[in-house]
């Protein structure tokens, strides 16, 4: 409990301290004054100085902060009053606050892709072998999978063009290793002598391959078809009725597709290939899939060089966006309910932070603590976007009325606006935290992510 508490305010302290001064900085730039920068909400606890007119404080309630501005919701039209700068100087002021959570968390997720994340991968089968190549060489064979490489689990990036620096593997599977190459040949596994480079990268030099068996099972719903069809937690699976299940193709879409038909899945279940016959359910219980199985891509514990980890850290942060966009049309097409959604408040949040931290103290990896810092900053950037009264994106969209009437709204009006949405926020926050208490959301299973 203590590590949840502390874990969770000195998260939120980071998040919510770069938001204001976001806020702070390109307020001051723009000529409005801010009267305090406070860490946490009212009563003030103490004030820890004064910088150019603005009071740093620390206050008693450890779950935000704020930067108050002259005349912010007022009707203060005087110089040096939020209300007395221009549109585009408001406009900046409001956006800086998430632009800085943005920021934050492109560089949380490029820290993740640094310090080392679970990279999805799978074992090469080569499509293509040529004369000259290293796998010829080793004696490797168009058709062939090699699952081992000198003891260690031969994996290569399930991703195309993802080059990463292995740094070890995170969930290697229990086949047999041997000595050498360990390759399964037409349904059998057989053992080639080694005798040049263990590296894989080395070894496939100069052929084509595809990665395959990136795909395994880790759970069995009880009185599910795939526990009367005998398939077990561990097995890897290869292909549905005959089509390989790669990168591209997901085996949630394949099984999807053929609800209410038998379907016959090729697995790996440790060096021993099976043919297992299973006919997914059209109406599964809720929370257990057609099949009744839980899976997972294997992976391997990673690092990218700086430019690419900042690129990637780019790309997760607006993909991450994109997908908070899209919750809105999700629930009005029935696809996605609130709670599946997992839609949390304080407590929540807390718990997620508290678990995220016992697994980087347990694991001794970062990526946990680092991987969920980025995805509550993005949270906090768009979440503040939204057209609410009383956020960032409320008090936009007052901005941009003004600007499409060409004259301003009241302020005082304004004011009251943003002051019964904050009274509607508290609200919704009191019946979130209400729901997390009484049922806390899924945790998120690092250990097992991370392969610990």
């Amino acid at each position: 409990m203590l590590l949840t508490i502390i874990s969770f305010v000195l998260v939120l302290g980071v998040l919510v301290f770069f938001h204001e001064l976001g806020h702070y900085w390109a307020a001051r730039r723009n000529g409005i004054v801010v009267e305090e920068f406070g860490m946490g909400y009212p009563p003030r606890l103490a004030k820890l100085f004064t910088y150019d007119g603005t009071d740093f404080t620390i206050n008693a309630l450890p779950l935000g902060g704020f930067a108050r501005m002259k005349g912010e919701d007022a009707g203060d039209m005087s110089p040096g009053s939020f209300n007395a700068a221009s549109r585009v100087g408001r406009a900046m002021t409001l956006l800086a606050g998430p632009a800085m959570n943005a920021l934050l968390a492109i560089i949380f997720f490029a820290l993740t892709f640094l310090v080392g994340f679970p990279a999805s991968v799978g074992h090469p089968q080569i499509t293509a072998a040529p004369d000259n190549s290293a796998a010829a060489a080793a004696g490797l064979q168009p058709g062939d999978i090699l699952l081992t490489a000198d003891g260690s689990p031969a994996l290569v990036s399930a991703i195309p063009d993802f080059d990463f620096q292995v740094l070890k593997s995170a969930n290697p599977q229990e086949t047999e290793t041997t000595d050498g190459l360990l390759v399964s040949r037409e349904g059998s596994i057989i053992s080639l002598p080694l005798t040049g480079s263990s590296n894989v990268d080395a070894l496939l030099r100069g052929s084509e391959y595809a990665p395959v068996l990136d795909t395994g099972i880790t759970l069995i719903a009880p009185d599910s078809p795939a526990e009367a069809a005998g398939i077990q937690a561990g097995d890897l699976v290869y292909a549905v009725d005959g089509q390989v299940i790669t990168a591209d193709n997901s085996l949630v879409e394949f099984i999807q597709a053929k609800a209410g038909s038998e379907i016959t899945l090729t697995i790996l279940r440790g060096d021993e290939w099976l043919d297992i016959n299973v006919t997914p359910r059209v109406d599964p219980p809720p929370g257990e899939g057609a099949l009744g199985i839980q899976i997972t891509t294997q992976s391997t514990l990673a690092r990218l060089s700086i430019p690419r980890a900042i690129w990637e850290g780019v790309r997760s942060t607006f993909q991450y966006f994109w997908l908070v966009l899209q919750l809105p049309v999700q629930f009005l097409l029935g696809r996605l309910s609130p709670a599946e959604a997992q839609i949390s408040g304080p407590v929540g949040i807390a718990q997620m932070v508290g678990g995220a931290m016992s697994a980087t103290i347990n694991s001794g990896l970062l990526f946990p603590i680092l991987q969920l810092t980025a995805v509550l900053s993005a949270a906090l950037a768009i979440m503040n976007l939204l057209p609410i009264p009383a956020l960032d994106g409320g008090r936009l969209l007052f901005i941009i009325i003004e600007a499409l009437r060409g004259r301003r709204i009241n302020p005082e009006r304004e004011g009251f606006v943003h002051m019964v949405g904050f009274m509607l926020l508290l609200g919704l926050l009191v019946i979130v935290t209400f729901q997390d208490i009484r049922s806390a959301p899924e945790a998120i299973d690092w250990l097992s992510l991370l392969g610990q």
